[in-house]
């Protein structure tokens, strides 16, 4: 039950879909015949759904948990549908929403619940923000207590920084952006529209450039001034306590669509395809490029100067140390190799032992 709205505010069923972005997806429901609109107050899981609310089906392992939900309705595919619907079976005690995508259809009706729970609140600048005086302020855009915006910095209209926000000088966030409590934009910053940055994020730090310099000691290193910045797309969502590091001569890019995990680090000079997405902890070292439509699972490792093609899915923990040019997935800590190989090669290790001892036999026979 993570979210819920009173009766006078639940929309029905019919309402919840029509005013909830569907585009692309087309929808239909399946009542019992007669009966009275149904409102619906929140979204839940099959298991935690409550009477009043609307739950999903995506995963078919969860199908069982059908019988037992308390859901109002329930989102399904195609499939399930047919056989719920199907001549001599039981009706379901819950109304069905068919759906080709049932899991997208979930998420957009969850976005409407979430902005259903963060009513638009007036523009405003708490009296403990410090703006600069030749700082773009748009309409619309609201600044939280103790956030500091350096000169010549712009905020796009309906933006909201949230508490603690720093926006270095130069620094850009475009139109419709949410920066929660504590994001660090460093000067020469962009950030396009719609963007969501979670707390901790900080953008724009100095990338790890070092040149060996013996004048100051044996084995010392001089600091190599990172001269570019960082340039964030459209529609990016960025975790907590992730970095992306600016660039030394040109900027780190991380282009339209892109999702990053919570504590991920990105490299300066880094390039990001659109709609590459990247889980938890994934480290991309400097002047790396990955392309469009990626995904790289949790703590994966990026060495540096590497290529990565477009719709290559690297697999959680995997260390890649060489460009990857072919679409696939890719699995294995040392060595990594195609998916389909990693699997093989990882069999015919789980029976090294047997294999040793019957080549020992062999020997001595």
């Amino acid at each position: 039950m993570p979210v819920l709205l009173d009766l006078v505010r639940a929309p029905t069923l019919e309402a919840l879909l029509s005013a909830a972005n569907t585009q692309g997806l087309d929808w239909r429901i399946s009542a019992a015949p007669g009966a009275d609109p149904l409102r619906v107050c929140g979204i839940g899981t099959l298991s935690s759904a409550g009477p009043q609310e609307i739950a999903f089906l995506a995963n078919p392992r969860y199908q069982s948990q059908l019988g037992a939900t308390r859901a109002a309705a329930v989102i399904v595919s195609n499939d399930v549908a047919e056989a719920l619907e199907a001549e001599g079976s039981p009706r379901p005690p819950f109304a069905l929403v068919v759906c080709k995508h049932p899991y997208l259809l979930y998420a957009r009706v969850a976005q409407w619940f979430d902005a259903a729970r963060r009513p638009e609140l007036p523009a405003s600048t708490h009296p403990s923000a410090v703006v600069a005086d030749d700082a773009t302020i748009e309409e619309g855009v609201r600044i939280g207590p103790q956030c500091v915006v350096e000169s010549g910095a712009r905020i796009g209209r309906g933006t909201v920084l949230g508490p603690g926000c720093v926006i270095g000088a130069g620094s850009s966030v475009g139109p419709n952006s949410r920066l929660h409590a504590h994001v660090t934009l460093y000067e020469g910053v962009t950030v396009g529209a719609r963007a969501i940055i979670h707390s901790g994020a900080v953008l724009g730090a100095d990338g790890f450039g070092f040149a060996p310099d013996p004048s100051l000691g044996k084995g010392a290193w001089g600091k190599i001034p990172q001269l570019g910045g960082v340039a964030i797309g459209d529609d990016v969502e960025i975790g907590a306590n992730t970095t992306i590091d600016r660039g030394a001569l040109e900027d780190t890019i991380v282009s339209d669509g892109v999702k990053l995990d919570n504590q991920i680090m990105v490299g300066h000079n880094c390039r990001i395809g659109a709609h590459t997405a990247m889980a938890a902890c994934v480290g991309v070292a400097g002047s790396t490029t990955i392309g469009e439509r990626c995904t790289i699972g949790g703590a994966a490792m990026l060495s540096g100067h590497l290529t990565l093609g477009d719709d290559v899915h690297v697999s959680g923990g995997t260390a890649v140390t060489s460009n990857i040019s072919k679409p696939g997935r890719y699995t294995g800590v040392f060595p990594y190799a195609e998916h389909g190989d990693w699997q093989r090669n990882a069999a015919v290790i789980q029976q090294l032992a047997q294999l040793r001892r019957r080549v020992r036999t062999l020997e001595k026979e």
